[in-house]
């Protein structure tokens, strides 16, 4: 997709473009230039986030911001025009007034949901929106239109044009219903709010996020003050909009972004895939000893070594032994997909959600290699770094609830794998050992697995082979 415009010879366009696999689109996050800022050709300008992760945006082209389009915080449609840049900054050259649309245009608008696109993989896939052609005349009305004129003219920067006054209510599409996309659908719905009573700003007359929440908002509410307007010929970045509706007894957040694909792929996976779960527990005390040992190991200088280490490498042994267990399940082919190689999803907190990157080919590294891999993805996580292909094709997944204190969990499974592995807190806890009661390294492992291509005797195998591994370390040699 070209993500750039040219409006003139001196001002060009950048659009917001697909970041991930099929995206359609992204919420700005955060500007890192105003108007005025000199960028240059690969400079970041802002960083978004869409369904899968945060990713920051580079300018194809040098030249002085002339205009933000989007304030931080809205939502952009793929395609969009995000910022223009003034390319030959001191020329006498305006830019090119956007042109009218004619009355007889069918603009499209958001349709209900038809087909499924990639989300955040690993979670699966998620219901997207098809186009549909408005009806002829639906939003030709001079109320529907003035709105729609005030708004654009907000966002590209110039002062809105004189309107007759807003209408009491929305102006519904021919037919009587209101125009607004299934999520507002259901915001409104949640909130109490007919949409026919609702004032829509959106383009083409479409009611917005933040018109519901407007209409929502307490009647004796006081209006705010009115923002000062732009001197004259200056640009402007439009007021952001409000993204969190509080009241005296709750406070209601909008879904969207990783927390908006975490709670569809959860819900999916749970109702699609038959959850097994299996547990145990087992005696990891050598385990810790051989964690201590590596970490004083000059071959393992410069990465980080901990028990997740040696639990991800026993894993990956364990699905060696059983490789059947590393496959997915093709619905619409009525097919087993036997995977030759292990993508190893490791599940990450981070403050937008959970997200599992993953290690690709984790079967083919050394011990080494492995660690530096692990302590790159967490740290790149927690940076909220994480690319849309890092966390695609995840085979197994791991899930460390154990840094939280927890005993032990029920994961459930990411779309399109069969099995991943839950680890509890490792505790010294009293212990048969050699004949006599004795204090040990003690965890609580956990397997669920997909019951339509892993039956009870598999999944057993492998949760059996990880804790074998971890009760005694030198299997990893004995097993490899």
């Amino acid at each position: 997709m070209t993500t750039m415009t040219e409006t003139s010879a001196r001002f060009r366009e950048f659009k917001m473009p697909d970041v991930g696999e099929g995206l359609t689109e992204a919420e700005i996050l955060k500007w890192f230039v105003q108007p005025g800022d000199t960028v240059t050709d690969g400079q970041v300008v802002c960083e978004v986030e869409t369904a899968k992760a945060a990713v920051e945006l580079p300018i194809p082209f040098d030249g002085v911001v002339h205009e933000l389009r989007f304030p931080e915080g809205t939502t952009v449609d793929v395609g969009q025009v995000i910022i223009a840049i003034d390319v030959a900054p001191g020329s006498g050259d305006a830019p090119a007034a956007a042109p009218a649309q004619e009355p007889a245009a069918e603009p499209e608008a958001e349709a209900e949901p038809k087909g499924r696109t990639p989300v955040l993989v690993g979670y699966g896939v998620a219901e997207s929106s098809t186009k549909r052609r408005l009806r002829k005349g639906a939003s030709a009305t001079p109320e529907a239109a003035a709105v729609a004129a005030a708004v654009q003219a907000e966002l590209n920067g110039h002062a809105a044009p004189a309107a007759p006054a807003a209408p009491a209510a929305a102006v519904p599409a021919q037919g009587g219903r209101p125009l607004a996309k299934p999520p507002v659908r259901k915001l409104a719905k949640d909130l109490g709010i007919d949409l026919a009573t609702v004032v829509p700003t959106g383009k083409d007359g479409i009611i917005t996020r933040e018109d519901v929440h407007a209409a929502a908002a307490p009647a004796a509410a006081p209006a705010a003050a009115p923002a000062p307007a732009p001197a004259a010929g200056a640009p402007a970045v439009a007021e952001a909009p409000a993204v969190v509706s509080d009241s005296a007894r709750e406070t209601r957040i909008p879904v969207k972004g990783v927390r908006k694909a975490i709670a569809q792929a959860m819900v999916g996976s749970a109702f699609t895939a038959p959850h097994v779960t299996e547990f145990i527990t087992v005696d990891v005390t050598r385990t810790m000893k051989l964690v201590a040992e590596l970490k004083e190991d000059k071959d393992m200088a410069g990465v980080r070594v901990n028990p997740l280490l040696v639990i991800a490498k026993a894993l990956l042994v364990a699905i060696k032994r059983n490789p059947e267990v590393n496959a997915a399940w093709d619905e619409a082919n009525q097919e087993i997909v036997q995977k030759h190689y292990v993508n190893l999803g490791i599940a990450a907190a981070t403050p937008r959600g959970l997200i599992v990157p993953n290690i690709k080919d984790a079967h083919d590294k050394t011990l080494p290699q492995l660690a530096a891999a692990l302590g790159e993805l967490v740290t790149t996580a927690r940076d909220g770094k994480t690319s849309p292909a890092a966390m695609a094709g995840g085979t197994v997944t791991i899930t460390n609830v154990g840094v939280f204190g927890v005993d032990t969990g029920t994961p459930i499974l990411n779309s399109g794998e069969s099995a991943i592995l839950a680890v509890g807190a490792i505790k010294l806890q009293p212990w048969v050992h050699k004949g006599k009661v004795k204090p040990r390294q003690v965890t609580t492992l956990a397997l669920s697995f997909d019951h339509r291509l892993v039956d009870g005797e598999l999944g057993s195998k492998v949760l059996a082979d990880v804790a074998a591994i971890l009760e005694q370390p030198k299997r990893l040699i004995t097993w490899a």
